[in-house]
């Protein structure tokens, strides 16, 4: 028997359990909880489970039947009860129950650790912490990294098998030469931060098997804009870090954690290839997932992106999620599926909140600063409502998901340098390159007087200097969904790219949208532009636009709405501005009935669906309203304030329902549902194409994210802040019969759209 079983592995209740026989049955006590063994074999089974026999010689001792007995085993391993040992037990019982626990029946002390330091403290502690682990140690380098290590042996000479690498901070840029050490000599590392307030540790770099620090430390960056800022005003690429904060206890919390990340990892436990931040104030501890970025020009393929742009933007049949509101899946499976890019460490985003300022009836979140606005903290602050990505929606989780998509949305268009571009002039390109101010839309006037416009406008509403049609610049390139053919336009005017140069063309988010597909970010970037172009026309030229019944939808939530502004003190209404294209586009407008100010505010919403049209109108009338009401978010913008104080709806007739028109119900739009969301871009597109405009789309999508992201342009919509060239802004009111002729210039309206 002995010789016959020498070397097998036996099955056996793990080190972490208890067993105990009473009369009434099988105990088991384990960290996890204490359970029952039950059955008419439970009792011996679990005698025979004691470490002495393998599980051929277990099926052999007992009378039970195969398919009871597998049972029993099943539940048992499930539960992380039972597993099977090699004969004979280490000395030290306490440690080779706590590895049972974690489920790892590696050894530790089998590999070989090598410690480091680059800059951080605690390198001989760590030495010290990893050899009472059981680790094998190589030779340090004290405490100045040396990046050609890669050949360091212990004392066996065996090579490490894992690198320790301590530090202040994870975005030293000596860490940069630390990655590619590693990733030529194929070996893992571990950074650890064992010091100050905050403990960081992991994950474990492993090349060719997930992410490299190059991937982390983007995301890194991101949410250190205001350090960034700082750095760049002192001239220097060193980490500004705030005086030293710790304590021995907590320096010894943090050594400890570093050796023990790395037994487990050698051990087999894939859970350190996670970031883990532990709070020493709070002793809240969090894991943080760490995505590999094909894109990475360290570990993957810095083309991956450019060549994505350079792939013509083809749609395919997508059918619509029952219950996910005309989108390719519900907002439970986008929150499951994309969830973890809201992190505070290494997601795109900080976390999502619900908007503490918004009424109890609104369904609105936030997401983090606007990288639409990257000039200085100052300007993002006086430029109020959009100074946060934000969501908004007809219940919570969907709020939550906007807030979310929107975040990502804006950085997947930010500038990281990867974007296929071609450096050109405009008149060097040809006729494929699409001049900026077809999509822009300033008029001549716009641009001789812009300095003395600039002066007083807001941010948005900036005018930037002409276009150079002779002078180089970079340009990429967007296909056209109307003709298959591939267009360019300047990279500035797509791309967020944060100069501070006022001169410059520079992008902002019309058009941006994420979605649940290529299909539905498409659809929602398109539906953006048909709303703008709604709004500008209605805005700038002071029509009177007919109510929108909202009874009419059969609509619950828009049903109860006024009665909870009501409840506020306001009263609510909405307006069809719906234009030749036939899209249902709607403001939602609300005042207050019961002050001397009346601190007007607006939402604006279109879709092919009326009843979501007037939805996304209410919805987003909801998410901005805490900005003109009290404190609102503390905007310091002349402009806003000016109007919350000062505009009421007597002096602008336009915001008023027309007392002439009928209102419109859901019976008058024209509304054909689709189950399939290429049916309703195929519509749109018909829509575009007849009134002579093109749709244009450039796939934004990030390849580490996953999630759909499209920037689309229809040359000729207009967007709702004051861009005044000649074209639809006068041309279709008129076509509408809204008006008898053109308004000009001089006498449209002065107030810019502030959304």
């Amino acid at each position: 028997m002995e010789s016959r079983r020498a070397g097998a592995p036996c099955i056996s209740f793990k080190r972490h359990v208890r067993v105990e026989l009473t009369p009434a049955g099988v105990y088991l006590v384990a960290p996890s909880g204490t359970y029952t063994l039950t059955g008419a074999h439970a009792r011996a089974v679990a005698v025979l489970l004691d470490g002495t026999r393998t599980l051929a010689e277990v099926r052999e001792a007992i009378a039970c039947p195969s398919g009871e007995l597998g049972r029993i085993l099943g539940r048992l391993s499930r539960a992380n009860l039972i597993g099977l040992h090699r004969p004979g037990r280490s000395e030290d019982a306490e440690a080779e129950a706590y590895w049972d626990l974690a489920g790892l029946d590696g050894d530790p002390g089998h590999g070989a650790v090598e410690v480091v330091s680059v800059g951080g403290a605690g390198t001989r502690e760590t030495e010290a912490a990893c050899r009472a682990l059981g680790l094998n140690h190589a030779r340090s380098t004290g405490d100045t990294a040396d990046t050609n290590h890669t050949n360091h042996t212990n004392n066996t000479g065996d090579t490490a098998d894992l690198t320790v690498v301590l530090c202040e901070d994870y975005l030293d840029p000596r860490l940069a030469a630390v990655n590619d050490a590693h990733l030529s000599s194929g070996r893992a590392w571990l950074p650890a931060v064992t010091t100050g307030p905050v403990l960081w540790v992991g994950p474990v770099f492993a090349p060719g098997a997930g992410p490299c620090w190059s991937c982390l430390a983007v995301r890194l960056r991101e949410h250190r804009q205001g350090e960034g800022w700082l750095r760049r005003d002192l001239g220097t690429a060193e980490p500004l870090l705030p005086p030293p904060a710790s304590l021995p206890a907590t320096r010894a919390i943090g050594v400890q954690l570093a050796a023990l990340h790395a037994a487990k990892w050698l051990a087999g436990d894939r859970l350190s290839e996670a970031l883990w931040t532990l709070d020493t104030l709070t002793l809240d501890s969090r894991r943080h997932a760490v995505q590999r970025r094909p894109q990475c020009p360290s570990c993957g393929d810095p083309q991956v992106v450019a060549a994505r742009a350079g792939v013509p933007v083809t749609v395919r049949s997508r059918p619509k999620a029952a219950g996910g509101g005309h989108r390719a899946l519900t907002p439970e499976r986008m929150w499951e599926r994309y969830g973890h890019l809201a992190d505070p460490v290494t997601g795109v985003t900080g976390e999502v909140r619900r908007d503490p300022r918004a009424p109890w009836f609104a369904h609105a979140y936030l997401a983090g600063h606007n990288r639409a606005l990257r000039f200085d903290d100052l300007e993002a602050v006086r430029a109020g409502l959009r100074a946060r990505s934000g969501g908004k929606g007809a219940t919570d989780l969907e709020a939550k998901v906007g807030a979310l998509c929107e975040a990502v949305e804006r950085y997947s268009a930010s500038r990281f340098g990867d974007e296929q571009t071609v450096r050109d002039s405009l008149r060097g390109l040809g006729p494929e390159a699409l001049h900026p101010n077809e999509y822009q839309l300033f008029h001549p006037r716009q641009f001789a007087g812009r300095e003395r416009w600039n002066a007083s406008a807001g941010l948005f509403h900036q005018v930037p200097a002409p276009f150079d049609e002779n002078a180089p610049v970079e340009w990429t390139p967007l296909w056209s969904l109307t003709t298959g053919r591939r267009r360019w336009l300047p990279a500035d005017v797509l791309y967020f790219h944060g100069d501070r140069d006022r001169d410059r063309l520079r992008a902002d988010s019309n058009g941006n949208a994420a979605g649940s597909s290529l299909e539905d970010a498409i659809l929602q970037g398109a539906l953006e532009l048909v709303e703008r172009d709604a709004v500008a026309l209605w805005w700038y030229n002071r029509t009177r636009q007919p109510e929108v019944d909202l009874a009419s939808f059969g609509d619950e939530w828009l049903t109860g709405i006024r009665a909870a502004y009501a409840g506020l003190g306001r009263r609510l209404w909405v307006l069809d501005l719906t234009t030749d294209l036939g899209v249902p586009a709607m403001a939602a407008v609300s005042r207050r009935a019961d002050g001397p100010a009346e601190e007007i505010m607006l939402g604006f919403g279109a879709h092919l669906d009326p009843r979501v049209a007037a939805r996304r109108a209410v919805a987003e009338l909801g998410q901005l309203l805490p900005a003109a009401t009290g404190d609102g978010c503390g905007t310091a913008d002349p402009h806003l304030l000016d109007w919350w104080r000062t505009a009421t709806s007597a002096a602008h007739p336009y915001l008023v329902p027309d007392p002439v028109q009928a209102p419109m119900r859901a019976a008058d739009y024209t509304y054909t549902p689709h189950d399939n969301l290429r049916d309703d871009l195929d519509h749109l597109g018909g829509l575009f194409s007849r009134a002579g405009l093109d749709l244009l789309v450039l796939d934004q999508t990030r390849p580490d994210l996953g999630l759909p992201v499209v920037k689309v342009i229809v040359p000729g919509l207009r967007h709702f802040w004051a861009r005044f060239a000649e074209g639809r802004l006068y041309d279709v009111p008129v076509r509408l019969g809204r008006i008898a002729e053109p308004t000009p210039y001089d006498e449209l309206n002065p107030i810019p759209v502030f959304l």
